[in-house]
């Protein structure tokens, strides 16, 4: 895919509430700058990524907000206020109010989220079956990282407690390529470490290199 086509969607909770389980993952960095982090490294990837024309961030935090606007995305109020499937659902709406678009939903903790995967994942969707929604599964295989839907089609978002398992039976069909910073989300102290053995994203990696020893 030379053309951008892509909208990504990426909501991002205010950071007090975001990524809890991460909380003391790195001992003497505030768990606010990590939640940061690990979202601005998500975005700057997205945007990056050479299929992507547009990132819309759906988000209540005033630095978030400015983090999307430093790496050229669009910021949008969190308008429903209820949560992450309706946030993705009002940055679908946001990526499609002037027509059709394809548009995917990308979670916000992808710190090593390489530009060529994602690119890679979007090829694979616009080649496969037409008017169909595809997502890709989370490294355990029990999340999802990615959901993304053809122009005229729903995103219908199903994010959560097994959500891969939700989306297949939503109708949506897993894309199964060999894309491990893209699979690697990132929810506990571990995970955080696993994204570093890939590579992170210079926020992320700028917070685990200076972190008291």
């Amino acid at each position: 895919m030379r053309q951008r086509t892509w909208t990504v969607v990426v909501p991002v909770k205010r950071l007090g509430a975001a990524k809890s389980r991460l909380r003391g993952a790195l001992p003497g960095v505030p768990h606010e700058e990590l939640a940061l982090a690990l979202a601005a490294d998500t975005v700057a990837a997205a945007r990056a990524c050479p299929a992507v024309a547009d990132v819309v961030v759906v988000t209540d935090d005033p630095r978030v907000a400015a983090a999307a606007g430093a790496a050229g995305a669009r910021a949008v109020p969190d308008a429903p206020d209820a949560g992450l499937n309706a946030a993705f659902r009002h940055g679908a709406g946001v990526a499609t109010a002037n027509g059709g678009a394809w548009v995917v939903g990308l979670t916000a903790d992808l710190p090593a989220l390489r530009p060529e995967e994602l690119a890679a994942a979007l090829a694979a969707v616009a080649a496969g079956p037409p008017g169909v929604r595809r997502f890709v599964a989370d490294a355990p295989a029990n999340g999802t990282v990615l959901l993304a839907a053809p122009p005229g089609v729903p995103l219908d978002p199903r994010f959560g407690v097994d959500s891969a398992a939700a989306h297949l039976a939503s109708g949506a069909l897993p894309l199964t390529g060999d894309w491990p910073t893209l699979r690697r989300d990132v929810d506990t102290a571990a995970d955080l470490a696993a994204a570093a053995r890939l590579g992170l994203g210079a926020r992320s990696a700028a917070l685990v290199a200076d972190r008291p020893a």
